[in-house]
């Protein structure tokens, strides 16, 4: 069973699944599904497109130079059937894509090593360069802070990261409405507190609905 690659992202078109397309000079291309089809009849560069293997090899992401590839470089050669080469086959068949698997982890580990560094890097310039933008503390609030790390022997820095983010956890944006607590003296010399909402609160233009409801019931009855 021959297993052809896709000609326009290179994923296996296997047997009996995808599209066959027949050019009139008699050559055929072979595509996995209807959208590889439909970019190359759209003449689209497949070494443009980040999801083909194409693009994937022009960027060095993959291997291209290794033994393991060239087994599977096709050959059209006719070789005469026998059982014992055809065992051997499947056995180095199995143990190519071993071999193979192996150094592609070996690939990705190289191409990824040091890319937790260069993030770093990458955000430490941009706050570096966008420092005016960052929530700042006041003088005072840094001496406390740094006798609270003196005290307690623990980073500055930490401590400010800290208070900044509290901060911002702690404010809390205007919903709708809200609700203030006075206090009220009285006549007789007491204090008392009370509860004032603003804002637009439910339930008390309602309320005043009712009243004028209820006078104007009043005056029918009258």
């Amino acid at each position: 069973m021959r297993v052809d690659n896709c000609f326009f992202c290179g994923r296996p078109a296997w047997p009996s699944k995808g599209i066959t397309f027949m050019r009139n000079d008699g050559k055929s291309f072979r595509f996995c599904r209807s959208k590889c089809h439909k970019n190359f009849k759209m003449k689209r560069n497949p070494r443009k497109l980040k999801w083909t293997k194409a693009y994937r090899k022009n960027a060095g992401k993959e291997m291209t130079v290794d033994s393991t590839l060239q087994f599977a470089a096709r050959r059209n050669v006719p070789v005469r059937y026998d059982r014992e080469l055809f065992a051997k086959t499947l056995k180095a068949m199995e143990r190519i894509s071993e071999i193979k698997a192996r150094r592609e982890r070996i690939f990705y580990k190289k191409r990824m090593a040091g890319k937790r560094a260069r993030e770093v890097a990458a955000a430490r310039k941009l706050v570096a360069d966008n420092e005016h933008l960052l929530p700042r503390l006041r003088g005072s609030e840094k001496r406390r802070l740094a006798e609270l790390a003196a005290e307690r022997g623990v980073d500055v820095e930490e401590l400010e990261r800290e208070e900044l983010a509290a901060k911002a956890v702690g404010k809390k944006s205007k919903a709708f409405g809200g609700e203030v607590k006075r206090l009220r003296v009285r006549t007789d010399g007491g204090v008392e507190e009370v509860t004032e909402s603003f804002g637009g609160v439910m339930g008390e233009d309602d309320d005043e609905d009712d009243g004028f409801e209820d006078e104007d019931d009043e005056m029918d009855t009258d």
